[in-house]
């Protein structure tokens, strides 16, 4: 299902190929699973949205971001599915100079939820492709998404699920598509998003679960060789909650019964059950 600024689309989208997200990638996304017809961490995603609008100057109507997507859910009805609202900044003349009134485009799809995706282990290969810790598009959910897909495929033909994606300085900072977590003892211990990281929308979700599981959180730098000596590392995003990572760059990881529990934790909360 599409929706197209707040109307139905059925067949080919009518779409301005002078759009700014189209020409320039000048835009934001969110994607937003639900589980049983119900959008998990809504307010969160809306929260993230207008934050990083704000700081691009990007002008975003949240209650109607909303309703588009409690729309989408109101037809899924009970169904688990994936929805990806796309805001950007509309049409505008040749160049990079913001317009001055913006009407920004705003789109809502929905498509089935992943068969299998739910906290499924996944295997990490190390690419070529860092995260720049000083570019807005590190830390937020951009329409300039190249640099993840780049990583995403060389991963793949390296033979794994995803990439792992150190920074600029040389530090592990996320996957292609996740938030990392590494378990070193009783601490859950993730890189802050001035390492060039996405805010995660259940990455927070974690670090507020974490203490009820028995583990504390640290945010901060994660160099190699702390992540290599990890007890265990796992990945987390919106449509597949937790994954644990089950190998590095074809070395085996192990899942301790903590990351298991964690897991199902936040799978059930977040699920409904």
């Amino acid at each position: 299902m599409l929706r197209l600024n707040g109307r139905p689309v059925e067949g080919p989208a009518p779409f301005d190929l002078a759009d700014r997200g189209l020409t320039l990638g000048d835009g934001l996304f969110e994607t937003i699973a639900l589980f049983g017809g119900r959008p998990a961490l809504l307010g969160a995603h809306l929260d993230r949205l207008q934050a990083a609008a704000a700081e691009i100057r990007l002008p975003v109507d949240r209650a109607f971001c909303e309703a588009e997507v409690l729309t989408l859910a109101e037809q899924a009805g009970e169904s688990d599915c994936v929805i990806r609202l796309t805001v950007t900044r509309g049409a505008g003349a040749r160049g990079l100079a913001l317009p001055e009134q913006a009407t920004p485009t705003v789109i809502a799809a929905s498509s089935p939820y992943p068969k299998g995706a739910l906290n499924a282990p996944m295997r990490l290969a190390t690419v070529s492709v860092r995260r720049n810790p000083a570019s807005f598009a590190s830390r937020a959910k951009t329409l300039s998404y190249l640099d993840s897909v780049l990583a995403f495929d060389e991963a793949r033909r390296l033979g794994a699920d995803d990439a792992l994606m150190l920074n600029t300085d040389g530090r592990v900072a996320s996957t292609a598509m996740a938030n990392l977590f590494a378990l070193v003892g009783d601490d859950l211990v993730t890189p802050p998003v001035s390492e060039g990281v996405l805010p995660g929308v259940v990455r927070g979700f974690l670090l507020q679960a974490a203490p009820g599981a028995g583990l504390s959180f640290v945010e901060r730098p994660l160099d190699i060789e702390t992540f290599d000596r990890a007890d265990a590392v796992f990945a987390t995003n919106s449509v597949r909650l937790v994954m644990p990572v089950t190998m590095v760059d074809g070395v085996r990881r192990g899942t301790p019964d903590a990351v298991a529990r964690l897991a199902a934790r936040v799978a059930r909360e977040l699920t409904g059950g």
